[in-house]
């Protein structure tokens, strides 16, 4: 029984760092198969993801990991992945932030309807800045 646990463990690290290779959107769409943030020591590097509560974010600084810096609250360290970004499924517009913003083409479901980027690095609402975004249905 050991040894199926200990294999388990290294077929989980395996699919860990497998899963790093994935676009956005099969990422958003699995995000199980990230491991979940470690706060202990952990080295991370630009473009690793991790999951924190069910939600998705990517390293965007290398760094060791320590408490006071999880994905929550250290918005230099990482972005929160949004649907809709990056050719991911289109998904309600979330609130980025100036790590995370909306590209040219990303396209969102804000009030019922689907909107697309007009503007790189957009940060606003289609309700707060409609210059930036076109509205599609």
């Amino acid at each position: 029984m050991d040894n199926i646990i200990e294999r388990a463990r290294v077929l989980r690290g395996t699919i860990e760092e497998m899963a790093q290779n994935l676009e956005d959107e099969k990422a958003l769409e699995n995000a199980e198969l990230f491991p979940v943030w470690n706060p202990n020591g952990c080295e991370y590097k630009p473009g690793d993801r991790v999951r924190v509560d069910g939600t998705l974010y990517k390293v965007l600084q290398a760094h060791t990991s320590q408490p006071t810096w999880n994905p929550g609250a250290a918005a230099a360290l990482f972005a929160e992945v949004l649907p809709g970004q990056d050719g991911t499924e289109i998904g309600e517009w979330v609130q980025p932030d100036s790590t995370n913003p909306y590209m040219e083409g990303d396209r969102v479901i804000f009030n019922g309807s689907t909107y697309e980027s007009l503007i790189d690095n957009n940060v606003w609402s289609p309700a707060d800045y409609p210059a930036g975004w076109e509205k599609v249905d």
